[in-house]
């Protein structure tokens, strides 16, 4: 029997993060397809898709799509944009997103083709990037400090899972979270916004970093 909320409103914040992660993990999906993500911010990217309207959407790390294709429907319910799908592997991606004509996946990892993502994108287009890989610190800074030099001022990269040993015991020590301060430590063209957060509950904690010039 799963716990009802208003029979719980005294649950410690670390026990309520983990219910919705189990249920994230087992059961979550879009339109049929499976997606980690946390709806909460699923929420907040449409919000943000639609304050920025990208040209392109890069999302690095894909798993079974579903986080892929709602980000393909918003760009059908705005009448623009593309979806470039980043991942090491696209066995487990889903008919219906491989299908959709607004995604294009392409296979290997990010950073190591990230000169063939580049040569998809023109110079005037405007691009929103979700980093959704290894989620180690390493990788994640690597990642940050690559694909920002597509972001354009008043543009975001989102880096999810900074919930990693920030909310959730998964994952490496040091993770993303640490890697988004290096990288805001270090580039002073990035905030973290962390009014995207006012739902209080997130799985992208200092995650949500916007270009201001």
């Amino acid at each position: 029997m799963p716990p009802y909320m208003e029979e719980n409103l005294n649950m410690p914040m670390r026990q309520v993060l983990n219910i919705i992660q189990n249920r994230i993990m087992s059961k979550s999906t879009y339109f049929g397809v499976r997606a980690a993500k946390c709806p909460l911010d699923s929420w907040i990217y449409q919000e943000i898709i639609f304050e920025t309207k990208p040209d392109i959407i890069i999302e690095i790390g894909n798993l079974y799509g579903g986080g892929t294709l709602a980000l393909a429907h918003a760009c059908d319910i705005l009448g623009k944009g593309r979806v470039i799908g980043l991942d090491i592997d696209h066995s487990k991606i889903a008919p219906a997103v491989r299908e959709h004509p607004r995604i294009t996946l392409m296979h290997g990892d990010a950073c190591g083709i990230f000169a063939l993502v580049k040569k998809k994108i023109s110079q005037n287009d405007t691009v929103l990037v979700i980093e959704d890989s290894s989620h180690t610190y390493e990788n994640t800074l690597m990642v940050l400090q690559t694909y920002s030099q597509l972001i354009k001022p008043g543009q975001y990269i989102i880096v999810e899972d900074s919930i990693c040993h920030h909310g959730l015991d998964v994952g490496t020590a040091p993770g993303p979270y640490e890697a988004i301060e290096e990288f805001v430590a270090e580039n002073r063209d990035f905030i973290i916004d962390r009014a995207k957060e006012e739902f209080l509950i997130t799985w992208n904690p200092k995650g949500y970093l916007k270009r201001i010039r």
